[in-house]
This record gives C-alpha cells, structure tokens and sequence, in this order.
C-alpha cells in the first residue's frame, strides 16, 4: 500500500527538515560556524588556519579564499555563503573574508530576532531596506581626491594598495606595495582600463630574505636551459608548441639489413633532416628555440652545433605567456619558422638565486607586455603567503583602473555607516525597524574584529570610535600599532570603494537567500553505503 503525501511522492531514504528550528535555525547556525572559522583571519593581525586538502597538500595562511576553497564546504546554507565570497574573489579579488565574517553575523541577529518572535520575512525586509540605505550612503564617505590618481604613477599606486597588501603582509606593505605597483604600472596598456592581471606573473625562489624580491620585466622561468649555451642577447627565438625531435611514425614496421653499409646509413638519413631541420633555424636568425615538449638528443646535438640556446617549457600556458612577451607565434610544425613568426628578446640568460636556476628572459621596458615578481623567502608556506598578498595587490590596481575611489580604512567606514543606519532605523515605524537596527550593528564587526585579532579590548574602543565619529571625525578607525583611535589616511591606508561595495551586496544576496528557505528536502544518495577510510597499512 503507497504512503500519502511527501513520504509517498519522494523515493525511501530521503531526509526532510522544516519549520524554523529544523530549517531555518540550523541554516542560520552553519552560516554562524563557517563565519566565526574566518573572522579570526581578517585585517593585519588576522591568525593562521592549518587546513590538510584532501590530497594531504598542507595550506598555512590567513587568506580566506584559498581557506573557503580548500575545506570544501559541505553544508547547503554555509555553502551559499561560500558562493558569495568565491564571487568576490574572482570578482575583484580581494575583501572574501568581509563577505563571510559580515554575512555571519547578520546570520547571528537573525537568529536573535527569530527568537524574540520576528517571522524571517520582516527580517529580510528589514536587510534589504538596510542594505539598499548603506549603498546609498557609502558614496558620501569617499575620500576627498581619490577619485583624481594617476595610475601610471608608481608612488601615489603603492599608496592605495598599502591597505590591501598590509592585510596579508602586515610590516611589509612599504616593501611588497611599490613592487607590485610598479611591476603593474609596467605592463599597463595605453587604456588602463584593458589591464590584464594575467600580465603580471610570480615565480617563487626559496632561499634568502623577503628584500631580495625583485621585478623582472619579462619572464622568469624556474629552469635551466636544456644545452651549454646559457646567454643570448638581442635575440630573435623560434617557439614550437611540440617536442624538436625526429618523428616517429604512426605504425610500426620491420626494417631489414643486409650489410655494414645499410648499418652505417640506416639513420644517416634521419640525422640529414635533423640538422636540416635545426640549420633552417639558425638561417632563419633564431639564435634561441623554445619547446612545449622534450628535446631529442640528435636535436640536442645539432642545436650545440649551432650555438643556439634552448629552453624548455612544460605548462602551455606559460608557453602562451612566452609568445605574448616575446612576440613569437608557436608552431605546430616540425620545419623551420618565417620571419614573421620569429619573437624577439633582449636579453635571456640563466641566474642562480640560492640553489636554484632559473631562466631570466628580459624585454625592454617600452615594449615589455609581461613582469614577473621575483619572490625570495626562507619557506614555501612564507613565499605562498607573500604571493596571495601580492595577487591581492595586482587585482587592487584592476580595480583601480577602473573606478578609483578609496574610503577610509581601519573599520572607519563600517562603524560611520552602523552610526548612520542607526539613526535611519530610529525613523522607521514598521517591525523591519529592529532588522535595521540589527543590521547597523552587525556592521560594527569589522572594527570589533580588527580589535579582537590584534589584542585590544573591543568594548573600549568601540565607544571612542563612536565619540569620534559623532563629532563629525569620519576617518578615525583602529589603530592597531598605538592601541588606539586614529585616521589612518595620512599613512597612506584607505580602502577600495569597489570591493566595500560588492561584499555588501554579496553578502546580504547570500543572508537573504539562506532566510528565504523554510524547508530542507534532500534525496538518498546514489550509490552503496559509504564504506569507512580503511587504516594505512603498516610501511616495512
């Protein structure tokens, strides 16, 4: 006899929860649980999370994105939030951990307005109502002059990105800042609203000390060249998108020798077409070959025999990034190139940094279309951290280019908009008043965090930050370094108005869409029953 209603529709094993402590709550409470995982890692004194992948690779770094991403986030809810943030991050590439630790705590109030007896529905009224005020005032806060940088003009570019690189690299921002502004200032096209993140690249050298870094302009590939030959200068380069060796046939097949002469001449034939091969290069003034595959020896051979260097690089694309800095066109042929598809590089030579070679490929400065950020650390986890941080910076000077107007850093801006939200709220008769209110100090979490990661006493320098603002001083916020309240504008800390913006809407998007589900209906898993991890087996 079939079941009536839900449990005769759905097939046997699926789960059902709703109503607002099966679904509502429970939502509400993995929201609470992913924010409170990266609220610890915001701002300069934001801590560390150790998180092992699944493929035992071991992450130690206080980025919220690579966090999010690698823990694989499980649950619906949270999962959404997750969304949000990842949106962010390849957005504008930056601010993911305001996104989560903002959305957490909206989630927090929530669940305190659902127990004082709201129904969600009053509450997303009163967020969408709250957020569509704070967008409309976060223009008012902008910075006076901001909007007025010059972003091919490498001091006032280091300037604005101290904040964001200070945010994972605290205490060396006034190092890593001009480095990136200027390996982006570089690669900058006429139009700065066509720069391409992707211009500016990072190769990793473990050894020495974080002020060896450099900027290169060109490419760095961490390798050596494939012969003797280890320099060239003013060089035209040959790319070939496959291995330069002798090619071998599709089907197999039985060659037959009859006498010594046969031997001697059975590869004379392949070595002619070879050196043919390597000798139409070099006639075609290559004085370097680049390949996406292997080099043969007989290859090998005759490019030794014509002093050409040779340079293997394995990752296509990086193979692609080549013919962008040098011109070239890869071929896909085994003959030699036309002199249109020839590259040209000033100068290519391969450096020792600590124990590792690498090949150092520079282009002049007017014609260079990629830079590379030579990184020195004493860690792998050290030089990871340092590249988030500056990948922060690279995608700061994007959003730069586009609309370039700053706000006050140090949770200046959040607290002047939870002061002005509070008095908007006060105005409002309906019950999505208390949501208002609610929101506005939700938004207080970012001074609060700032201060909490970095020692102090939150409950003291909230009501200074208050006092401050009230008497009109809209650019004090945390001072991490005197413990205390300051404006951190004049030394040269701000915020970008755009990442401001976007975490805002990300994260209520996400809030509101979580408190809009009542029911949870989830289908019995395909497959057999999940069997336990076996224990390793013992090592001899």
């Amino acid at each position: 006899m079939n079941n009536s209603g839900l449990q005769g529709m759905l097939k046997d094993g699926y789960k059902h929860l709703s109503g607002l402590e099966e679904a509502v709550i429970k939502n509400i409470e993995a929201c609470k649980a992913l924010s409170q995982l990266t609220r610890t890692s915001l701002g300069p004194h934001g801590m560390n999370k150790m998180v092992i992948n699944h493929l035992e690779r071991l992450f130690v770094t206080s980025d919220a994105a690579t966090i999010l991403n690698e823990l694989e986030v499980q649950h619906p809810a949270a999962k959404l939030v997750a969304l949000a943030a990842k949106s962010q991050q390849e957005e504008l590439g930056d601010g993911t951990n305001l996104v989560v630790s903002l959305a957490g705590e909206l989630m927090s109030h929530a669940d305190e307005l659902i127990r004082e007896g709201l129904h969600p529905s009053e509450i997303i009224e009163g967020y969408a109502k709250a957020s569509e005020k704070v967008l409309q005032l976060l223009p008012t806060l902008v910075l006076p002059g901001s909007e007025k940088i010059d972003v091919k003009n490498e001091t006032e570019v280091a300037a604005a990105l101290k904040a964001s690189v200070a945010a994972k690299q605290y205490g060396y921002e006034d190092l890593l800042a001009p480095l990136v502004a200027k390996a982006c200032i570089e690669v900058c096209p006429p139009n700065p609203n066509n720069f391409n993140v992707d211009n500016v690249r990072v190769c990793k050298v473990t050894g020495g000390g974080i002020h060896q870094s450099a900027v290169v302009n060109g490419l760095v590939i961490k390798r050596d060249t494939e012969g003797t030959v280890k320099s060239a200068t003013d060089a035209k380069v040959a790319v070939y998108a496959d291995a330069v060796d002798t090619l071998s046939t599709e089907t197999k097949g039985t060659v037959l020798i009859e006498n010594a002469e046969q031997l001697e001449t059975y590869s004379k034939s392949e070595e002619d077409k070879m050196e043919a091969y390597i000798k139409g290069i070099a006639d075609a003034g290559a004085k370097v070959v680049v390949s996406g595959g292997s080099f043969g020896e007989m290859a090998l051979h005759f490019i030794e025999r014509y002093g050409l260097l040779a340079v293997k690089i394995v990752s296509k694309f990086e193979l692609r990034r080549f013919c962008r800095a040098t011109g070239a066109v890869g071929l896909v042929k085994a003959e030699p190139p036309s002199a249109d598809e020839l590259g040209y590089i000033k100068d290519i030579r391969v450096e020792e940094y600590g124990d590792t070679l690498v090949t150092v490929i520079r282009q002049d400065e007017k014609v260079s279309k990629i830079a590379t950020l030579l990184l020195r650390a004493s860690t792998d986890n050290m030089l990871d951290n340092i590249e988030r941080a500056l990948d922060d910076g690279v995608n700061s000077y994007k959003i730069l280019t586009r609309d370039p107007r700053r706000l006050p850093a140090g949770g200046a801006t959040e607290l002047e908009l939870a002061r002005l939200l509070s008095e908007f709220g006060k105005k409002e008769t309906g019950l999505d008043q208390y949501a208002v209110k609610k929101f506005a100090t939700a938004l207080e979490i970012v001074p609060r965090i700032l201060c909490e990661n970095a020692g102090m006493n939150p409950e003291q320098i909230l009501p200074q930050l208050y006092t401050a603002h009230a008497s009109g001083s809209a650019t004090i916020g945390v001072d991490i370094e005197e413990n205390g309240v300051k404006d951190l504008t004049p030394d040269g800390y701000s915020d970008l108005y755009d990442v401001k913006y976007w975490a805002i809407k990300l994260c209520v998007d996400a809030v509101v869409t979580v408190l809009r589900v009542d029911q949870i209906i989830m289908a019995k898993q395909a497959g057999g029953p999940k069997t336990a991890n076996k224990p390793a087996m013992d090592e001899d």
